[in-house]
């Protein structure tokens, strides 16, 4: 199919989700690239995953994800730092849990290192986001919301690899990024139904206040805003692996994909990255093909 405009349309990438899936995280992204026609990326350096050791360095998972996008002409948006998109959102190694926190942040800062030294040269790296929803203290376990820890992060991306733009997730729906860490980009999240204590909740937030709130961060702080996260799967009362096809239609559907994606178009807040890619295919491969070539006519 039809390679999508990278200025507008993007979409997340998680090694972690596809193994709660149970799908092959090398046949979902080509089904991203190949079937979608996706070119723009989100990816991941999931800690836990890349020093599993202390001191042991083990790229080769996100080497091959990087490879695939590069051999279809995509670009990379690579997140650095410990809290980083899909549960637990901070994706702290065993061993580090038993460290005091300043050996805690001193191994975290020697990880950011070595991950920006690997993929700073990339071809296909366009840019970095630093710390996803660094300030965000109602969701996730093990959070560390230290902006002394944050500055010295980005000061040491902005060392390592001056090039690249650095972005930031702003913390939750409401705040305003006055006293963050000034990144060169910051990008919102936007969730349109969600499960939360004990209900399906639909929000009621209107294109108006995110077209706002982009305009106030750009006042005051000379920043362009994108959104970065835009719900295309479903938020529900568990892992949505564990959830029935109808428990999963209650949060997201068709019809529900299409609002969003239309809600997003709206703010004029390019590029929308979507949120849900592992989950079009996952429900591809159960025989739903509905979804997936849902989101393909609203992005193409």
């Amino acid at each position: 199919m039809k390679a999508n405009n990278t200025s507008k349309f993007g979409v997340s990438f998680s090694l972690k989700q596809c193994r709660g899936f149970g799908i092959d995280p090398k046949d979902t992204l080509q089904f991203l690239t190949k079937d979608m026609g996706l070119r723009r990326f989100r990816l991941m350096s999931y800690w836990d995953e890349h020093e599993l050791i202390q001191g042991i360095y083990d790229f080769k998972e996100l080497d091959w994800q990087f490879d695939a996008i590069e051999k279809v002409g995509g670009e990379v948006t690579l997140c650095v730092g410990v809290r980083q998109p899909r549960w637990p959102e901070s994706h702290y190694p065993e061993w580090s849990l038993s460290l005091s926190q300043a050996d805690r942040d001193a191994a975290l800062l020697r990880f950011n290192k070595e991950v920006i030294k690997h993929y700073k040269d990339k071809e296909c790296l366009v840019s970095w986001q630093l710390e996803n929803e660094a300030l965000n203290r109602g969701f996730g376990v093990n959070g560390n919301f230290d902006r002394a820890r944050l500055r010295k992060e980005i000061a040491q991306l902005k060392t390592l690899d001056p090039t690249h733009p650095i972005i930031m997730s702003t913390s939750n729906t409401w705040g305003i990024p006055i006293r963050c860490p000034r990144p060169n980009l910051f990008g919102f999240t936007l969730y349109r139904v969600q499960f939360k204590d004990g209900f399906y909740r639909q929000s009621k937030l209107p294109v108006q206040w995110y077209r706002m709130r982009a305009f106030i961060i750009r006042v005051l702080t000379l920043r362009k805003t994108f959104i970065h996260e835009l719900q295309a799967e479903p938020w529900g009362p568990t892992s949505t692996q564990d959830l029935t096809n109808v428990e999963q239609d209650k949060s997201m559907n068709v019809q529900q994909l299409n609002l969003n994606i239309n809600f997003a178009k709206r703010t004029k807040l390019y590029p929308i990255d979507l949120w849900g890619g592992e989950w079009w295919y996952w429900r591809k491969l159960q025989g739903e093909d509905r979804i997936w070539k849902e989101v393909y006519e609203q992005i193409k």
